[in-house]
């Protein structure tokens, strides 16, 4: 998907609606979704490649111009000619955000496109090391092609993360670890999170469901929870600054991958990922984080 930011100054209520008045500064397009993990892991030094949908528009122009300027190893996009290209329009006036515009629709792709995006991640999974579900819950991952996408990655031995706002995890049957914020989970189990106890709770419950090794559940300014052979650890936040939350999940599915291809442990790569989420809420709009700006992060919190 793409991301487009309007920015502007907004001095006055308009007289035709008691809504604001924004003067047009300049606006902004960059990748969103799983565009932007692609960004996330190229700030981090991780090469990567792409598989995704989308129209056969203007926007889709903007989508390559922006993968290509990445530096991409590969990416290919199942593009459709009833398919807009998913774009979420921001409109800003200083940091404050005033009203987003979606423009989208929501079904899986044809199956002559599902064996197309199969046949190139099949060519793909033999050199790779991690696989990133990336689900916005627009309908590219149906059922029969998330069986066939797990189903590679297990004959591959590659490793499966899932980051998903859906709440029925059956299809998702077999990814190795799941990464759901505190509302997803919460959604996902039926359970209400309160405290560590319900939290603990909620993270059984998704491990039984999709049957996965371990459940990472990113906790706002609580920080993060990872739920790993029955246990539930926690992982105070290290934010110093929030400005903008956009894009926080991109960044710590990103560096959780990326801590993991070079063999941190879960918990390891887990720190590296919180380190990398207050980087970038201390950013405004759709940010990345570097292992240097992770670095100086850690020694301003030293100090």
């Amino acid at each position: 998907m793409v991301d487009h930011y309007i920015y502007g100054k907004c001095d006055r209520i308009s007289p035709e609606a008691p809504v604001p008045v924004v003067n047009f500064n300049q606006e902004q397009y960059t990748l969103g979704g799983a565009g932007n993990v692609i960004k996330n892991l190229y700030a981090l030094g991780s090469s990567s490649q792409l598989l995704a949908a989308c129209g056969e528009d203007d926007a889709a122009w903007q989508l390559e111009k922006q993968l290509e300027a990445t530096g991409i190893d590969f990416y290919y996009l199942a593009k459709e000619d009833d398919r807009p290209t998913t774009i979420k329009t921001r409109v800003l006036a200083g940091n404050h955000q005033l009203l987003r515009i979606d423009r989208e629709v929501k079904r899986a792709v044809t199956a002559a496109e599902e064996d197309k995006l199969l046949s190139h991640l099949e060519a793909l999974l033999p050199q790779a090391k991690i696989l990133i579900l990336s689900d916005y819950c627009k309908g590219f991952f149906s059922p029969t092609l998330t069986h066939r996408v797990l189903t590679l990655c297990k004959q591959y031995g590659v490793l499966s993360l899932l980051d998903s706002k859906e709440r029925n995890l059956e299809k998702f049957a077999g990814v190795d670890i799941i990464k759901p914020n505190k509302k997803e989970a919460a959604a996902m189990s039926g359970i209400t999170i309160i405290d560590r106890d319900s939290l603990k709770e909620a993270c059984a419950i998704i491990k039984q469901k999709v049957q996965c090794q371990s459940v990472v559940v990113t906790l706002s300014e609580e920080g993060m929870a990872i739920y790993h052979d029955n246990t539930l650890d926690l992982i105070p936040t290290k934010a110093l600054e929030v400005y903008d939350v956009t894009g926080a999940g991109d960044t710590v599915i990103a560096a959780l991958a990326y801590g993991l291809s070079k063999q941190m442990t879960l918990h390891e790569a887990c720190d590296l990922a919180n380190h990398a989420a207050a980087v970038v809420v201390a950013k405004i709009g759709s940010a990345t984080a570097t292992l240097k700006e992770i670095e100086q992060l850690k020694q301003k919190q030293a100090q």
